[in-house]
């Protein structure tokens, strides 16, 4: 209706007043309307003065790969003066940016090695080991730093260590390997709050510099103790990366121990502290309060100093550990997993038509698959790689401690793995 038909339908006997307040009406009603019409059509047709954004999509971290990824190595690198540890920066051949990781976790790597003077014959081995990640994540390459592992002094007719051997005198720059992604369980908190405590014992600093380089970059306020242990300069991995960190971050403090210092080594400058890493000296060196600690290194440190930091009070969520190779740390109070462990029980090799007595006389289950002539495939022989994942059909296998390795459904590791009742194994 307009507005020249509302006055024509207005009562004759209407007042001026009552027709202007009704023609104001009729305005009023008018103007709304259009407006009303313009922007419903702005609306339909989107074109806005503040179009609304299209929300976001959340940012999903690149998952790791499946199974293995081809690297190639882009640069070798001596740590030490005795060069028996080299960094090895690996690349990946596709191209595409990797994924991070948690610092404090490892590679695994798939190598076909050289056989001994004794067995030429018999061809390249495959073998599967482990090793961890010794910088911060990087989009574009990994380090790994592997330390060569000679026979012993007092035992040259041992084996040396056939994967270390292997990187040192055979892999070199160009050279492609096989990885998988990096896993483990051993990595640092990221709560920025709560201060380090980073032991590293030999060349178990390399999780540590791992570590040490993420809150450098990412948390660089953040209180770190780190406690390096090893005999003298000759074997000291890192040496000027570490003073130059130590330097220009007055959060680090750095206490590097010497046992067997060298003579021209010098207290002060190469090394704070003589003797060993052990529990009284992070009684004397560290402020009062809570910290998280990460232990790494050999066996006979990890089994010292481990269950010394339980004793001394702190609590068990806040000690973080891992020892190279088949090192067993046991915590006070813990309770004996094992216990249950079958000492005699049958177990059935189901593709190798073997039934077997087991008598506990054998620490894994594969140590008892060799003994017997089983072939079995292996690798790292402390439950990191998941070279000896097997099926298991039937029965039940028990773990000291939980395996770095994720072990699959229905699977078990032979490495780590004892028997707790009748077993049918797929091998």
């Amino acid at each position: 209706m307009s507005l020249s038909d509302i006055v024509a339908s207005a009562p004759t006997s209407m007042t001026a007043i009552e027709l202007l307040a009704v023609i104001s009406a009729a305005l009023l009603l008018e103007l709304a309307v259009g407006i009303g019409w313009t922007v419903w059509r702005r609306h339909s047709a989107g074109v806005g003065e503040h179009p609304v954004a299209p929300a976001a999509k959340p940012v999903v971290a690149d998952a790791a790969w499946p199974g293995w990824r081809e690297f190639r190595v882009a640069r070798r690198a001596f740590e030490d003066a005795a060069q028996s540890q080299c960094s090895f920066y690996l690349q990946p051949v596709d191209g595409q940016p990797l994924p991070p990781f948690k610092p404090g976790q490892f590679l695994t790597f798939a190598l076909d090695v050289a056989p001994r003077s004794a067995d030429r014959a018999t061809g390249t081995r495959a073998i599967a080991r482990c090793y961890s990640l010794s910088d911060r994540p990087e989009p574009a390459h990994y380090r790994v730093t592997i330390k060569r592992v000679p026979a012993p002094a007092d035992h040259p007719e041992f084996e040396a260590g056939l994967s270390s051997n292997h990187f040192h005198d055979h892999v070199q720059v160009g050279d492609v390997l096989r990885v998988k992604a990096p896993a483990g369980h051993f990595f640092i908190d990221p709560d920025p709050n709560v201060p380090a405590v980073l032991v590293g014992g030999g060349i178990g600093i390399t999780p540590m510099m791992s570590m040490l380089r993420w809150c450098i970059a990412l948390q660089p306020q953040r209180r770190v103790h780190l406690y390096y242990g090893l005999r003298n300069s000759g074997e000291h991995a890192f040496k000027q990366q570490l003073e130059e960190i130590a330097a220009s971050h007055p959060a680090l403090r750095l206490n590097i121990v010497y046992s067997r210092p060298g003579e021209s080594d010098l207290l002060g400058r190469d090394y704070q502290h003589p003797g060993h890493v052990d529990v009284e000296l992070l009684r004397r060196t560290l402020p009062h309060g809570r910290h998280q600690f990460y232990v790494c290194g050999p066996a006979a440190m990890m089994q010292a100093l481990v269950p010394a930091l339980a004793e001394w009070g702190v609590p068990v969520a806040d000690i973080h550990y891992e020892a190279f190779g088949p090192a067993c740390v046991k915590l006070p109070g813990a309770p004996d997993v094992m216990a249950s462990a079958m000492a005699e029980v049958e177990v059935r090799f189901q593709r190798s038509g073997r039934t077997l007595s087991w008598d506990g006389r054998d620490t894994s289950l594969l140590d008892f698959a060799e003994r017997h002539g089983i072939a079995v495939e292996s690798g790292c022989r402390c439950g990191s790689c998941g070279s000896c994942e097997t099926r298991l059909l039937e029965g039940k296998v028990q773990y000291e401690s939980a395996p770095d390795h994720d072990v699959a459904p229905g699977h078990c590791l032979l490495c780590v793995g004892r028997p707790s009742s009748p077993l049918v194994l797929e091998a």
